[in-house]
């Protein structure tokens, strides 16, 4: 029995150093390349998942011997094998040689754990071009760096955004200077048809006998107070001078004055039945507030002049809902703007970065 145990117990060693083996390799891409050319070192460590490796600290620009640098050093590569009990680790690294020689690269040097391993050694040949001696006029000097011409395919886009974010920039320092100082970003203007003066009289005129009560004092007083506002509004449109503001006797005398005693009598009768129910608490009867409203629309035909008047701008005047409107989308165009600038100037980085590299 104690010797069923012994061989067990060494086979469980065998199989554990065989997993705690660690394997290290390099192979070249090509064992011999011309000056100047370019040729790989394939480091590869092959040991268990749970071992801590240290690969060697080369570097781009190293020299690995005299004479032979290191141009680039690639991304690690890591692969599990054996269902994940194993790694298998590639280094790969890119040399280039200067003269040519037989060149004898030392083992690169591994640390997996706290122990150091080592790989083979390399041998290279770097091989010279031969120059043909006898005939040196076909032997050329190196050429002069070329300048790439410009193309705008490649810079189209790059100008495009640049104006994009220039523009949109000034649109959002615009907005933002707007909202600071308390003016609207932007107005609604809409054509409205301006309508002659006596079309308005006569509208209003028609919606005062529309909605006739004068059954009592108060409701003579607001029907005259409608009529003559009507009558002084007419009156200053059409005449040019402020009826509004002037007594009635005031703008009978500018009727004078501007040559129209036509249907004054009517006019001045209105004004003065008016002056009587609204300061002398007077009580027209009803066929005579039907009179002055029958005379109004007399002077009001009798005097109207037909004119085409062309529409006019009119600023319409916001709500607060329309304000709290124009902010949320006032807001929205700068935050807007702001996230496509970053974009676009993070293209035009990658785009400078892919053109100048």
């Amino acid at each position: 029995m104690k010797r069923l145990n012994t061989i067990l117990y060494v086979i469980l060693l065998s199989v554990s150093a065989v997993y705690a083996q660690v394997n290290v390799s390099v192979r070249l891409d090509s064992v011999g390349f011309f000056v100047g050319q370019q040729d790989g070192i394939e480091l590869r460590v092959v040991m268990d998942s749970g071992q801590h490796l240290q690969l060697p600290r080369i570097k781009k620009g190293d020299m690995l011997l005299p004479d032979v640098e290191v141009i680039d050093v690639l991304k690690t590569d890591t692969q599990r094998i054996n269902d994940g009990r194993r790694l298998e680790i590639s280094q790969k690294y890119i040399i280039t040689a200067w003269d040519s020689s037989l060149y004898r690269i030392p083992p690169f040097k591994v640390k997996v754990d706290d122990r150091v391993y080592e790989s083979n050694p390399l041998a290279v040949k770097v091989l010279t071009v031969d120059v043909d001696t006898l005939h040196a006029d076909k032997i050329f000097p190196p050429r002069d760096l070329q300048q790439v011409p410009f193309c705008w395919d490649d810079w189209k886009g790059i100008i495009y955004s640049v104006l994009g974010i220039v523009i949109l920039s000034a649109l959002a320092v615009y907005v933002a200077r707007r909202m600071r100082n308390g003016k609207p970003v932007f107005s609604i203007i809409r054509i409205k048809k301006k309508l002659p003066p006596h079309q308005v009289a006569l509208t209003e005129i028609e919606q005062i006998k529309t909605s006739r009560s004068w059954d009592s004092q108060e409701d003579n007083k607001e029907y005259y107070t409608r009529l003559t506002d009507t009558l002084r509004t007419y009156i200053q449109a059409r005449y040019g001078f402020s009826a509004m503001e002037m007594t009635s006797g005031e703008i009978i005398q500018n009727l004078k004055e501007k040559g129209d005693s036509q249907s004054l009598s009517e006019l001045r009768n209105i004004f003065s039945t008016a002056d009587l129910v609204k300061f002398a608490r007077f009580q027209p009867y009803n066929t005579e507030n039907d009179n002055n409203l029958m005379a109004a629309l007399r002077y009001i035909n009798d005097t109207k002049v037909e004119a085409d008047e062309q529409p006019e701008p009119e600023v319409v005047r916001k709500t607060d809902h329309e304000r709290l409107h124009q902010v949320i989308v006032t807001h929205t165009i700068i935050i807007l703007t702001v996230i496509i600038c970053i974009g676009l100037s993070g293209w035009i980085v990658y785009r400078l970065y892919d053109l100048l590299s």
